[in-house]
This record gives structure tokens, C-alpha cells and sequence, in this order.
């Protein structure tokens, strides 16, 4: 099928480099584009469908994909785009033919001789964006290379054979769910689809298909923990799972089942992994660095610090990935001294562990959910409601999310709102997960000398209260 697709796609004119968007829920379809792919040299640019139709129009245009596929529930987002998206000759449907989107199988029919490219460990395999940092986001290439490392790693880790089965719940344009899913393939293992994660539907696929491994992120394994204690359904074959969560769920996983839970630190640019570990080894702790990666911690002029000290986290290796795309300054600045700055920060303690101390001050992360959620994006929406005079956003402890958004607000003279209304308007604007579950008013706004909203101190005094 995979052969049959990319002899379909060369037949409409993909080559070597060419970029594929799509924009749909998790498929055998989407698999068999990231295969296809793989055999042409053409890059997949995944677009994340709970993004609002401008942040859509913007990854794909900064991008310039040549054919775009998606589902039948995010046709009407496109069709209502379409002359906004120049770069784009042929749309089509995942599903079925409709609105003028070609069919699917139209690339299929043939008998798969595809001329398959000459690919090597460093090409370009698929355009991830990030959050948006200061309003913008931006395109991390990941190569060949870069996925195949994850997978030897995820495979030495879990042990994986083709006796394992991979519960594909992340969405595939999260780099947590396609290297969970070509780590799976790596192996042999089978991977069971989920369009959308459910609880219910999870912990049925579990015990019917002998579920041994999944990624996790924070409210997932809860409910698949409840869901178990509600139905009496068995989860003991989920041996292994990774991620990050609460000590409680972990430790509930852990007693229930007997499996392992491993903690991570990583994010897109370093293939989701750059340290990794059994949580039991060091718990709270995020693992030791991966074999195949140099994890070093730097002061601001980019000097190593002592063991327990906190630093930023820089990172080299074959897990690294190829750049921001279009973006020179950014790479420049990112790659300074042929090291990945991660712009988090952490210490190690004497044992060689990795603690998650924060992040630095120019890359403000919020994340709610295992999403990244930059508080410029959120206080750039929030400011164009009229009633709006200043703010500042920053994360806070949420006990289904982990950290949830919260904006802090002053009204202009003589307006009122209500919070309610607030989210909504921010809603409309970026995408749902984006925008804030908590919102304060406040009738003044700590500010620096320069007039900006002073965020630490906003923090300390508003951070608690909810």
C-alpha cells in the first residue's frame, strides 16, 4: 500500500524535498503518507488539527506543501482557506471524495512501481511546528535519521518485540506519537490506532489487544486508570509506559499493573528524548541522558555548571534536529557552539539524574496537557479584546492538566467583563487548548520601568490563587 501511494504521489509531481500537509485525526491513511513519504525523500508537514483556521493557514504557508490531505471533519476548515493557500495544487479528501477534494485512492491505483529515492540519515523526514515563541511559531525539521535513533533508543529501553502491541492514542503530528508509532515498526510490534483518545475505548483496546506499551501525557493515564477501577476491565498487560504525570498515577499504574513507568525530558527539536529513566530509579527525577546524547548544562555565557547547580539544558547528537525551517537568526542563535539550547532549565545531582528546574525567562513554556503554550501567544489574543488594557499569562498548578493557563488582567477605565467571556473571545481566536481556564481581574497591574507587566512579580501574587 505504502509503494502503491508513493508511486501515486510521484505521479502527481512529488520529489525529493517536496512537502505534504495534512490535517486529519490519527488513520492507516496518515501511516501510509508517513511511508510513502519515506520512500520519495518527501518531507510531511503534520499540521496540528486543533489549531484555529489562521494558525493552520500560517504553518502551511510557512512551509509551501504541494498537496494537502485531510479528513472529512477538517474539510469545511480548508475549503473556507483555500485562496489563501497559493503554495497548495491539489487537495485531498482521507476519506471520501467531496467538495472538489480528490479521492485517496486516486494515487493508489497503480501497481506501486515507484522509483524510490536515494535517502540518507540526514534528510529531512517531517516539519514539526513548535509553540509559538514571541507570537510566531516555528518549523523543527526532524530527519531520517533523527526517528531511527528515537526508535533504537524507545526499542532498547522497553525491550520491544514483535510480541508487543503500541497504543497509538497521541496524535501523529505530536512528535510523542510518531515516535512511539516508528519505534513500534522498528520492532515489528503492532500498533492499534486511536483516531482521538477515549478512555473508555482505551481500556477496551487494552485488555482485548494485550496493550503493553503507550506514551503518556497528564490526564491520560488517570482516566485510563479510573476507567479500569469503573468497569473492572483488565489493564495488566500495559507493562510499560513513558511519559509524565502526577506521583500519585504513576504510583497507582505501578501497583495495579506492576509495569514500569519511565520519565522523559525532551522536546520536538530533540526527537522527544534527550534524558530517560525508570521512574522507581529516581523518583521526580526526569532519567539520565540517552546513550546516543551529550546533555550538558551551561550558565548564560554558555560555561559548564557543577553538578547541582542549575543550568540551561544544551544537547548534541543524532537526536538533534536539523534546524528551524526558514529561519537562519533563530538556528544561529539556537546552535551556538554546535550545542542545541533547549532554553529549559535543570540540574543533575551527583548520580548523573536530571531535574526539570523551569525554564528561562525568553522561552516562558506553559503546558497544559503535554501541549506547549507560549503566554506571548495568549496575551497577544487576549489584547485584542476591547476592553482590555494590560496583561500578563503564566502557568499554574492544575490537577487534571498539570499546569493550566491563567491570565491576569486590567480592564481600561469605565469597562467590565466577565471571565467567561474572556476565554471565549481568546478561543475564537487560537486554538481551544490555548486559550486560559483561569482568569483574574485586578485593578492594578505590576509593572517594570519600561511600563511591561513585571511577570514575576504578577506570578508570586497571583500564581495561588484560583
Amino acid at each position: 500500500m505504502v509503494d502503491r501511494l508513493a508511486c501515486g504521489l510521484q505521479k502527481a509531481g512529488i520529489q525529493k524535498g517536496d512537502r505534504i500537509g495534512i490535517l486529519g485525526k490519527n488513520s492507516l491513511e496518515y501511516f501510509l503518507l508517513y511511508g510513502s513519504a519515506a520512500v520519495i525523500g518527501a518531507i510531511v508537514l503534520p499540521i496540528n488539527w486543533r489549531l484555529s483556521a489562521d494558525e493552520i493557514c500560517f504553518n502551511l504557508n510557512d512551509c509551501e506543501p504541494k498537496l494537502l490531505f485531510v479528513d472529512t471533519d477538517h474539510q469545511p476548515v480548508i475549503e473556507n482557506v483555500k485562496d489563501r493557500l497559493p503554495s497548495i495544487k491539489q487537495f485531498y479528501n482521507l476519506n471520501a471524495t467531496a467538495g472538489g477534494f480528490l479521492a485517496f485512492e486516486s494515487l493508489t491505483g497503480n501497481e506501486g512501481d515507484v522509483d524510490a529515492a536515494d535517502v540518507s540519515n540526514e534528510d529531512g523526514f517531517v516539519i514539526i511546528h513548535t509553540a509559538a515563541v514571541a507570537g510566531r511559531p516555528r518549523g523543527a525539521l526532524l530527519s531520517h535519521g533523527n526517528l531511527l535513533c528515537a526508535g533504537l533508543h524507545l526499542n532498547y529501553c522497553f525491550n520491544l518485540t514483535p510480541k508487543d502491541v503500541h497504543l497509538n492514542l497521541l496524535p501523529m503530528f505530536h512528535v510523542g506519537g510518531l515516535f512511539m508509532a516508528t519505534s513500534s515498526f522498528q520492532a515489528g510490534a503492532l500498533n492499534v490506532n486511536m483516531s482521538k483518545f477515549d478512555a473508555a475505548t482505551a481500556v477496551r483496546l487494552i485488555e482485548e489487544k494485550k496493550v503493553s506499551v503507550l506514551f503518556d501525557f497528564s490526564p491520560i493515564l488517570g482516566a485510563i486508570l479510573e476507567q479500569h477501577e469503573k468497569t473492572g476491565r483488565s489493564i495488566h498487560s500495559l507493562q510499560s509506559v513513558m511519559g509524565l504525570d502526577s506521583p500519585e498515577t504513576i504510583e497507582k499504574y505501578q501497583q495495579i499493573t506492576g509495569g514500569t513507568f519511565y520519565t522523559i525530558y525532551g522536546q520536538t527539536e530533540t526527537t522527544g528524548l534527550a534524558t530517560l529513566g525508570r521512574y522507581n530509579d529516581r523518583p521526580g527525577a526526569a532519567g539520565k541522558m540517552v546513550q546516543m546524547g551529550e546533555v550538558k548544562l551551561v550558565d548564560d555565557y554558555d560555561r559548564p555548571v557543577a553538578a547541582g547547580q542549575v543550568g540551561e539544558i544544551t544537547m548534541k547528537g543524532p537526536l538533534i534536529f536539523k534546524g528551524y525551517w526558514n529561519l537562519r537568526k533563530d538556528n544561529e542563535y539556537t546552535f551556538r557552539d554546535g550545542w542545541h539550547h533547549t532554553g529549559d532549565l535543570g540540574r543533575f545531582d551527583e548520580e548523573g539524574f536530571l531535574w526539570f528546574e523551569g525554564r528561562k525567562a525568553e522561552k516562558d513554556l506553559i503546558k497544559p496537557g503535554g501541549e506547549n503554550v507560549y503566554p506571548a501567544e495568549v496575551e497577544k489574543a487576549i489584547l485584542q479584546h476591547p476592553a482590555i488594557d494590560k496583561t500578563a499569562v503564566f502557568g499554574v498548578p492544575d490537577a487534571k492538566w498539570k499546569e493550566g493557563i491563567k491570565a491576569v488582567c486590567l480592564l481600561k477605565a469605565g469597562m467590565h467583563l466577565e471571565p467567561k467571556a474572556l476565554i471565549e473571545f481568546v478561543g475564537e481566536r487560537i486554538a481551544s487548548y490555548k486559550k486560559p481556564q483561569y482568569v483574574e481581574f485586578i485593578s492594578d497591574l505590576p509593572c517594570l520601568e519600561d511600563g511591561s507587566p513585571d511577570r514575576v512579580k504578577i506570578k508570586e501574587m497571583y500564581g495561588g490563587n484560583l
